[in-house]
């Protein structure tokens, strides 16, 4: 059946993918849930500062940069049910470094180095899960459903990070850290279960040479990619600094807007880059993307904030599935992991090398400055994909 013939959320399709959005809904709630509880296990019970916080912080992204294209290739060459499993015992084994650091309390250096050791595997694992996810998915769903898998995918994601979060702080102030680890170790594991008896997709083995024409297939959609991401991370890491800065409350609402928003537009919009074309939704939506940024940037009240907020959830949602479309399109059938694992990792780059980059201009030009420069940002995707729109996907052979 042709995308354009077949539903917008066909049941097969969902049906197909469920258990794969179940496991990277586990992927990201054990990661959720060590978020509000590291910093202060860290500060508090090791009595450390903020650079250890920080170093244990990112080694989970640094992690999953390094791997994420080994992952592509990993799930193309053994297979994306390999793949998948190996992600979630890797999870585990992070969740059981986080347990053993806890014997280590009096030697708070060696304590949050086994942590940092932690969160390394948790990225790595990370990267397998979601590129062998999404992998599996696009092998089960076919092509022509591929903004379909990516969106379903990304609602299971964005939703684990919803709940993970406040599990995380309430099973850390009731339990400790303790807490954190057992489920670390113990849902990923249970996980497995659910993955374990699923028939597997057939891997296609590739020789080096395929390996980098396919990656370099994967580059403008990434480039795309890596300026629009500024809103995920933006709205993560500075809009409730910006809010309070502006004395507007409740702060915490602007990134609930824009995860509110995000999943709206998931779930009722996902079919249309499928429909309509991943590189002309994707224009479309950082439009808005960056229209939200601006209105944050040029926000009177609190309303108009929340209102921008959700503007840029919205343009952000289908900015990710409306480039990997084309990403997916322009690979051969079997080395579709690998394009997925250099595709994200242009997500990785740009919150590794951007972040940080207008975190300092918050600091000498103020808070504003980095909405407005996000804006921009996100403004000089929309070229990309137009060039994109004007190009016919074809699979690189």
């Amino acid at each position: 059946m042709s995308a354009k013939a077949a539903p917008s959320r066909s049941p097969s399709t969902l049906t197909r993918i469920l258990p794969l959005m179940a496991a990277v809904f586990v992927m990201f709630l054990v990661t959720g849930v060590a978020l509000p509880a590291l910093p202060l296990h860290i500060n508090q019970r090791l009595g450390l500062g903020t650079f250890a916080v920080g170093m244990v912080a990112g080694a989970q992204f640094a992690a999953s940069l390094i791997s994420r294209v080994g992952a592509g290739a990993f799930s193309d060459l053994r297979g994306a049910k390999l793949a998948l499993l190996l992600g979630l015992g890797m999870a585990a084994a992070a969740g059981l470094l986080y347990l053993v650091s806890l014997a280590f309390v009096e030697a708070p250096l060696t304590s949050v180095a086994i942590l940092l050791a932690g969160r390394a595997v948790l990225g790595a694992a990370e990267s397998f899960v979601i590129v062998g996810a999404q992998s599996w998915g696009l092998a089960a769903a076919g092509p022509d459903h591929a903004g379909n898998v990516i969106s379903w995918l990304g609602v299971a994601m964005y939703g684990a990070f919803a709940v993970g979060a406040p599990l995380g702080a309430a099973l850390f102030a009731a339990y400790g850290f303790a807490a954190i680890s057992l489920v670390t170790i113990v849902a990923p594991i249970a996980t497995l279960a659910i993955v374990a008896p699923l028939t597997p997709v057939a891997a296609k083995p590739r020789n080096k040479t395929e390996l980098l024409r396919v990656a370099a297939t994967a580059l403008t959609p990434g480039l795309a990619l890596a300026f629009s991401s500024v809103g995920f991370g933006v709205m993560t890491a500075f809009s409730v600094l910006f809010f309070v800065e502006r004395g507007w409350q409740p702060a915490w609402l602007a990134y609930t807007a824009f995860a509110l928003a995000f999943v709206v537009a998931r779930v009722g919009l996902g079919h249309l880059p499928d429909r309509q074309g991943g590189a002309k939704i994707a224009a479309i939506f950082a439009t808005i993307e960056a229209a939200g940024f601006a209105t944050l940037w040029a926000a009177p009240s609190s309303w108009w904030g929340f209102l921008g907020a959700a503007m840029v959830g919205f343009g952000y949602s289908l900015v990710f599935p409306g480039l990997g479309v084309e990403a997916v399109r322009r690979a051969p059938p079997e080395a579709r992991g690998l394009a997925i694992g250099v595709y994200t990792a242009y997500l990785d780059v740009a919150l590794g090398v951007l972040l940080p980059a207008l975190g300092l201009l918050g600091g000498a030009a103020g808070l504003g400055s980095v909405f407005l420069a996000s804006a921009l940002l996100s403004l000089a995707a929309v070229p990309i994909a137009v060039s994109l729109a004007s190009t016919p996907a074809r699979a690189a052979r």
